[in-house]
């Protein structure tokens, strides 16, 4: 899918109690690997074990830590994540299953488009399976994200 930042990218309203942090690799690395872990776990999505992920994230040629965009809960517990690469794809969004459906995954979008178009991105695209069980596709179409391709499954 793909979102043209021609057009204007919404406010980013965060839930209250939440917020964006600054990703620290050490710190991070393995409460975001844990988060994936838990929001893939009931489809629309796979992670390596952390001994394969982080080395493949962290020596992919497209990482930028400053593009892994966290939000956490006032206690440091991180509760939502955008990964992205340096060609304005989203490599990874996953919000925690307590928090979904209260406007996080929004806000983390919201806060890529932004972060992408001052960077001098045209679009952002990603990847989506359409039988995705979390309401990712709803998520996506409702902010502006249009189909450019598809794969057959199975």
């Amino acid at each position: 899918m793909r979102r043209s930042l021609a057009e204007p990218v919404p406010q980013t309203a965060w839930p209250v109690g939440t917020g964006l942090i600054p990703f620290a690799p050490d710190l991070h690395a393995g409460q975001v690997h844990a988060l994936l872990g838990k929001a893939y776990a009931q489809g629309g999505g796979y992670v390596e074990p952390f001994a394969i992920w982080w080395p493949s994230l962290r020596d992919d040629s497209e990482y930028d830590p400053t593009l892994c965009f966290i939000s956490a809960d006032e206690q440091g517990e991180i509760l939502g994540v955008a990964q992205c690469w340096t060609s304005a794809f989203i490599k990874d969004l996953a919000v925690a299953p307590a928090m979904r459906r209260q406007g996080l995954g929004s806000a983390l979008l919201c806060h890529v488009l932004r972060a992408f178009s001052e960077r001098g991105a045209f679009f952002v695209d990603l990847k989506v399976d359409t039988g995705n069980p979390s309401g990712a596709l709803r998520l996506y179409r409702s902010l502006g994200f249009d189909e450019i391709e598809s794969y057959p499954t199975g």
